[in-house]
């Protein structure tokens, strides 16, 4: 819910229940009274009653994962070397959701290839940005589930390379940060041979 609140202020420019204050508060912009986007409890129907915003996290919530591509030999071997050489540490491959009051929800196994916790990633990929708890060198792993069909990897974008993708996990200690927890990682990464390194990129495209 929160997510898509300030997706609908800060992206789209709409106050809401959760987020009311509009982002742009010149005096002449604010034609509307906050919040724009509001349960509206004399709507006909119980499903015009609910909020544009509560609507996309019921959409977000239900929304089924993404389909791994059909095991291959070569992705079947790239599993055993995703493990074998540590990237299944913080790419965790499977976690259980907590109980929910929906049946679909609840106690389900997730795919998504991520423990969800922060990680100090060195210099070389830290932006600067502190949020929340994380630090300006930390991030929270991202899942890789439906890495097959995405173009930009990494948390800016930078790069459509995997073999780059995973060569920027690994960084030194500098006068500002330490050096990345995934340096070992990496450097066994390094050390596969070709036709390894290739099962596992097959692995990943995958998922």
């Amino acid at each position: 819910m929160i997510f898509a609140g300030e997706a609908y202020n800060v992206e789209q420019g709409v106050t809401n229940e959760l987020f009311q204050t509009e982002r742009d508060e010149t005096p002449t912009c604010l034609f509307k009274g906050a919040p724009e986007d509001h349960t509206k409890f004399n709507a006909s129907t119980a499903t015009n009653a609910v909020s544009d915003v509560t609507k996309f996290a019921l959409f977000m919530r239900f929304l089924a994962p993404p389909e791994p591509a059909p095991e291959t030999p070569s992705s079947a071997r790239g599993r055993s070397v995703f493990s074998e050489i540590g990237c299944a540490l913080c790419h965790t491959p499977s976690l259980t959701t907590g109980r929910s009051s929906s049946a679909a929800l609840s106690e389900k196994p997730a795919g998504l290839f991520s423990d969800l916790l922060l990680h100090r990633m060195g210099p070389r990929l830290a932006d600067d940005i502190v949020q929340g708890v994380a630090g300006p060198d930390e991030f929270r792993t991202a899942p890789l589930w439906g890495l097959g069909q995405r173009i930009f990897l990494l948390h800016d974008g930078r790069t459509t390379d995997l073999v780059e993708a995973i060569e920027a996990h690994a960084s030194r200690r500098n006068a500002h940060f330490p050096p990345s927890e995934a340096n070992a990682v990496t450097g066994r990464f390094r050390a596969l041979g070709d036709a390894k390194k290739q099962d596992l990129l097959d692995f990943l495209r995958s998922l």
